[in-house]
């Protein structure tokens, strides 16, 4: 018969690297806002690298761990679904950094740092509700959810007013073209983080 101590150690290292995918995450969404308030700065790609880089190794222990262990603090279709939530968010962002490296001279006078501003606080809010997943509380959750949406659906509104940009006619077609596809990712990488928080908040719902 395993001890609840067992138990429980094997849920700390779950949580542990659940943690540490969502705070590699904020961090590439971190070092996109800090790209974005100086956008006539040339700006390394480490930072959203590195990110990727840590994410992709929590992702990978998660995976072996799912495979080593026998018992898991939750069930592990559900650790396997926030892991894959987590991982699409740097990945999101960094698709975003690269093609803005390569396009940030066709881009001015076009301000993408009030909606990074919204993505790095939306990654923020996964954190708190990955950190608070352990206690299983849902009314913490509920609350953290509800600022996840709002967040979202203030970004939504941020992203419409730069779609007027786009169809408000003083744009070539290949502008267009080009700032609709900068738009959508970034909606993405917004989307990608409301997706994380509702698989921590259904994982919350399920057990509390």
């Amino acid at each position: 018969m395993f001890s609840l101590q067992t138990i429980f150690g094997h849920g700390k290292q779950f949580y542990d690297l659940l943690d540490q995918a969502a705070a590699a995450a904020h961090d590439s969404t971190k070092a996109l806002h800090a790209m974005l308030r100086e956008p006539t700065r040339t700006h390394s790609l480490d930072a959203f690298k590195l990110a990727r880089q840590r994410e992709r190794e929590a992702s990978d222990k998660i995976s072996q761990a799912l495979v080593d262990s026998f018992i898991t603090p939750i069930e592990r279709e559900d650790i396997e679904a926030l892991g894959s939530a987590l991982y699409r968010i740097p990945k999101q962002v960094e698709r975003f950094a690269d093609r803005y490296a390569l396009a940030q001279h066709r881009l001015e006078g076009i301000d993408f740092a009030p909606r990074a501003a919204m993505l790095e606080q939306a990654a923020g809010v996964v954190v708190e509700m990955v950190k608070e997943l352990p206690k299983l509380r849902l009314e913490p959750m509920k609350a953290l959810s509800d600022r996840l949406r709002v967040l979202e659906a203030e970004a939504d509104r941020l992203i419409l007013e730069l779609y007027r940009d786009i169809y408000s006619g003083r744009l070539e077609a290949t502008e267009m073209f080009l700032l609709k596809e900068f738009f959508e990712i970034l909606e993405k990488a917004i989307d990608r983080c409301r997706e994380a928080g509702v698989v921590a908040y259904e994982i919350a719902l399920k057990n509390s």
